[in-house]
């Protein structure tokens, strides 16, 4: 199941997929990517009792979904978010490159993991200082892009100057079919 199309690193998909070919990889259809199952907003996937609900939280890449555990009295509590990049540990995925807008991930963040309950355990794609869980409301509190206003967190974003991902050249094109290397036309 992948967040979005990953432009620092190639997906485990296509090497998972080469050793268990029956295993189906999961993207959102807005990716614009390949996989087994295209996924929307509010799509939910089942695995054994229990499943994952999508919810569409585009501005990182326009193609970025978080997954959330599901509500009712035989699924997790409290919640967990599978956040990808959309949200960090105190911090956010850039938004300079692949359709990415810093005003819908704002609005994304808000509308869709601010809004789930508070003691939600928020896990992120990665984490640059070594940290793999955080909650909804540690986030609403810490975070340091996304406790400030639109504009100013708009700003923020447009200033980073983070240098080119070394691997977009690969990456990219490696996602969007399913993470299979050999796939990538020669032109890329």
């Amino acid at each position: 199941m992948n967040t979005h199309v990953h432009a620092d690193h190639v997906t485990g998909s296509g090497l998972i997929k080469s050793k268990v070919p029956e295993v189906k990889s999961v993207i959102s259809k807005a990716s614009g990517a390949k996989a087994d199952v295209l996924i929307e907003h509010g799509d939910k996937i089942y695995f054994g009792d229990l499943f994952l609900e999508t919810r569409a939280t585009p501005g990182h890449t326009s193609g970025c979904v978080t997954y959330v555990t599901g509500d009712g009295p035989d699924q997790p509590q409290p919640k967990m978010a599978y956040t990808g990049d959309a949200l960090l540990i105190r911090g956010c995925g850039r938004t300079d490159f692949q359709s990415g807008n810093s005003e819908q991930l704002y609005k994304s963040v808000h509308s869709q993991i601010f809004s789930l309950p508070k003691d939600t355990y928020i896990y992120p794609a990665h984490d640059y200082k070594g940290f793999t869980v955080s909650t909804v409301g540690e986030e609403m509190l810490y975070n340091l892009r996304l406790t400030k206003d639109e504009d100013t967190f708009k700003g923020i974003m447009a200033n980073l100057n983070l240098a080119y991902p070394k691997m977009i050249d690969v990456a990219v094109p490696a996602n969007l079919v399913c993470g299979y290397q050999d796939l990538i036309p020669k032109s890329c």
